[in-house]
């Protein structure tokens, strides 16, 4: 049966049985206020007092008992099990405070020094379980950047690796995090999140073989990261309920642990940088740190096809800098000491013009 049918029947019979009960009383009272002098019998007021019971509460019980139930149970469902214990903490708090304040009310003059105590109760856990659960994150965020400024002591007793990195998976998939590990210029430990940790293993496990390769390569990238101890790592089970997509839990994340991503997704970057976490890019890393050449310098390239216009040759710099150069499709397959004439920087990366240097 229903619950809520069930409710409807037992709260039908219990107020039908409160207005057999007090069925007479409450028609002689009426009788009274209207002035009438009607008088049917007793029986007659019992069981139209009876009727009438039953119905409201039929209609009402459910309003009552079951459904205000079922609100709290799915507003909780909802609610993160951090906004939950916020919440806890608030209304300990309030009721700290409310026994504070009890002594002065109860002082105050009756029916006050009775009556205030109890509503300094009710308003400040109210007051306090509102403020922590709506400000959860923020509170969470600040304890923890608080934390964060406290000097970390490793092995060594030294203050390093005081700064946590959170990790997208792009950024483990690209690989280049090792060499960029080695150099030392990250200064902090990697914190890696379950979530993330299980959508490479699912990029691993995917039917496509281009996927597939990038997953497992990703794998082997933390294995050598941890092999080598090159950077702290650590696995963490840090999650947020409620969000599905890898990228927004990994921007909630950031926001509450106050720690940069590093990435090299460009949605992820520009919607990151919306909400105010900071990014590490790789991307925007690798181009700080290309060769910089200036028109009139000259370098060394080896010509390895043909360019689009008449005559031109294509080579690449060991960064992946294009390299256009006049009249180049003469020396193919050749290393030819060109020099530079022009830089052109487009959204696609930088490209540069030059001529041989014998012409």
């Amino acid at each position: 049966m229903n619950v809520i049918l069930l409710s409807r029947i037992i709260g039908a019979i219990v107020l039908g049985i409160v207005g057999a009960i007090f069925g007479q009383p409450i028609f002689e009272k009426i009788q009274t206020c209207l002035n009438f002098t009607a008088n049917p019998s007793p029986g007659l007021i019992v069981a139209v007092s009876a009727a009438v019971f039953f119905v409201i509460g039929f209609i009402i019980t459910p309003c009552l008992t079951i459904k205000p139930i079922q609100g709290l149970k799915k507003l909780f469902k909802k609610a993160s099990a951090q906004a939950l214990l916020s919440g806890m903490a608030g209304l300990l708090i309030g009721f700290i405070a409310s026994a504070i304040t009890t002594y002065p009310l109860s002082l105050l003059p009756k029916p006050f020094g009775s009556i205030m105590p109890f509503v300094a109760l009710v308003l400040f856990g109210y007051l306090f379980s509102i403020l922590l659960a709506s400000r959860n994150e923020d509170i969470v965020a600040a304890l923890r950047s608080f934390n964060d400024r406290r000097p970390l002591r490793g092995k060594d007793g030294s203050g390093a690796n005081a700064r946590k990195i959170l990790v997208d998976t792009s950024a483990i998939i690209d690989g280049r995090i090792v060499d960029i590990a080695e150099t030392g210029f990250l200064g902090g430990s990697l914190i890696i999140p379950r979530f993330v940790l299980n959508e490479l293993q699912f990029v691993s496990d995917s039917s496509d073989s281009l996927r597939r390769q990038r997953g497992r390569r990703g794998l082997e990238t933390l294995t050598e990261l941890q092999e080598n101890k090159i950077v702290p790592i650590t696995i963490s089970d840090l999650d947020v309920e409620g969000v599905r997509e890898v990228d927004d839990r990994l921007v909630i994340l950031a926001r509450q642990m106050n720690c940069p991503i590093l990435t090299n997704d460009f949605n992820l970057n520009r919607v990151a940088e919306l909400q105010g976490v900071e990014i590490l890019n790789i991307n925007d890393l690798a181009n700080a740190v290309k060769v910089v050449l200036l028109p009139g310098e000259g370098f060394t390239v080896k010509i390895i096809q043909e360019g689009k216009e008449y005559s031109q040759g294509v080579g690449y710099l060991d960064d992946g800098t294009m390299v256009v150069v006049e009249n180049g499709e003469h020396y193919m397959n050749e290393e030819l000491y060109v020099t530079v004439t022009k830089i052109l920087q487009t959204s696609a990366g930088r490209m540069i013009f030059a001529k041989p240097d014998n012409e």
